[in-house]
């Protein structure tokens, strides 16, 4: 009985030491993030300065899965985001204001102390259609939509991480693809969206041969590839209820058609590449700061700047040129931590 007894006591001794030490060895997998929703409400009554009631919501997620062991490191991070404002007025009630997909991911080896080297791929796009809100009781017309534009990058190069909260990418060899594809039915539905989104966003080139008069055609394509160098940080920072993640990305093409263009009066207009040239850079930033209090709410800043050459928008006047795009929202709302 003695021996039973002694036997039962040493293997359950064996499975408590077991499971300390399994607990004692930190993973190598490490998950973070933020889930949420932001409201905010807008009541005027009699006011003499003007304005509308509105009601605004913006559904978010961000997280981050990171995974350190022996000379391995693997990093994806995941950002969604979607909103939609009510206003009281008669036309275009229902307003989309926020719409993002943006995943990252990259794999990298060790080789010396801080240092990887590393493959990465991203993709950035959005939910739902986008328009153009004019405020008349005319249809708004549809400028985007699901998926479309959408951009994709693939690249080699060196990773710099000296922990796990800051990292610094460069990449000699990346490629960058933009999309601006229209299917049938959805161009059936909306005429001439297709030829204005690949002109939007540059998924054109020009044609090889001048016309007699020294310009060029435009030949339209779903999608444009490039080739260039690839530049990328990022921060990830939690400290105790306080979150902070920012990413920075630049990207230069490395081709460069200098064939100059001239317009019916010999004036020159630009070059046949339309702009996209090395050591012109776009420009992708998101920042995001979210402090949680009382367990379930929490305050969110999130900022978005953006500048594309050759995406040219439009402005009041309809004249359209590369300009710097910005989106900051600032909510409260329930949300989660981890």
């Amino acid at each position: 009985m003695k021996k039973y007894l002694l036997s039962i006591f040493s293997i359950c001794l064996a499975a408590t030491m077991v499971a300390q030490e399994a607990e004692q060895t930190p993973s190598p997998w490490d998950f973070s993030g933020v889930v949420g929703l932001n409201a905010s409400a807008t009541g005027l009554v009699n006011w003499a300065a003007g304005g509308n009631n509105n009601v605004n919501g913006v559904a978010f997620g961000k997280v981050r899965l990171l995974y350190n062991e022996n000379n391995l490191s693997w990093e994806t991070n995941l950002n969604l985001e979607y909103g939609l404002s009510y206003i009281d007025q008669k036309n275009d009630p229902f307003q989309k204001s926020s719409d993002v997909i943006d995943f990252n991911t990259k794999f990298g080896w060790q080789f010396h102390k801080a240092w990887y080297l590393t493959a990465s791929a991203g993709f950035k796009s959005q939910f739902a259609f986008g328009r153009a809100y004019d405020g008349t009781e005319a249809a708004d017309p549809i400028i985007s939509k699901f998926l479309s534009p959408s951009y994709t990058d693939i690249s080699v190069g060196i990773d710099w991480k000296p922990n796990s909260i800051f990292s610094l990418y460069l990449s000699p060899v990346a490629g960058k693809i933009t999309t601006a594809y229209v299917g049938s039915a959805v161009e059936e539905a909306n005429p001439g969206l297709r030829q204005q989104m690949q002109d939007k966003y540059a998924t054109w080139v020009y044609s090889k041969e001048a016309n007699a008069d020294g310009t060029y055609d435009k030949i339209y394509k779903n999608a444009k590839a490039e080739l260039g160098l690839s530049f990328k940080g990022g921060i990830n920072y939690t400290y105790k209820d306080l979150k902070i993640i920012t990413t920075l990305g630049l990207f230069t093409p490395y081709a460069w058609d200098k064939t100059e263009m001239f317009d019916a009066e010999n004036k020159f207009i630009g070059y046949r590449d339309n702009n996209r040239r090395f050591g012109n850079f776009d420009v992708d930033w998101d920042a995001a700061i979210s402090y949680q209090f009382l367990k379930c709410l929490n305050v969110t800043l999130s900022t978005s700047l953006k500048y594309y050459n050759g995406v040219k928008i439009a402005d009041k006047e309809g004249h359209a040129t590369e300009r710097v795009q910005f989106k900051g929202i600032l909510g409260i709302g329930v949300g989660y931590s981890f």
